[in-house]
């Protein structure tokens, strides 16, 4: 098992890439991490992992936190937020099965959409906050 926050984020941009809701709003290559250069993108970052300790049969638990950068230019809100409904319905596939841990728990706590700070580049950015708790063994 890797990093708890990178096996959560890998996991999440395969399920990202694979739904196709999400590919007919953004395209699979601006879906990752770095910083928002081609639009509209999703930008995973922010992870970070609080150890949870150890359960029975050798597993580990940890809770895991990560956020979901939503930056579109063209139509502005409208298609910002339709990517972030689409991104918010996919990650709930994330519970299912994947390889290397088990997903235990998976929030959405919050979306928050921020108001432009350059109005004349008509930017909409929203942050959708995603939080598992995940379990693994050695």
């Amino acid at each position: 098992m890797i990093e708890p926050s990178v096996a959560l984020q890998t996991a999440l941009r395969a399920t990202l890439i694979s739904d196709p809701a999400v590919t007919a709003l953004v395209q699979p290559e601006h879906i990752r991490t770095g910083r928002p250069d081609r639009f509209p993108c999703v930008i995973m970052s922010g992870g970070s992992t609080q150890y949870l300790g150890r359960a029975s049969g050798g597993q580990h638990l940890a809770r895991v936190n990560l956020d979901c950068h939503v930056w579109a230019v063209e139509d502005g809100a409208d298609t910002a937020k339709a990517i972030g409904f689409a991104v918010s319905r996919a990650v709930i596939a994330l519970a299912d099965a994947q390889e290397g841990f088990t997903i235990d728990q998976l929030d959405q706590p919050r979306v928050i959409w921020l108001r432009d700070v350059q109005p004349e580049l008509s930017y909409t950015h929203g942050v959708i906050e995603i939080e598992a708790v995940i379990r693994w063994r050695d």
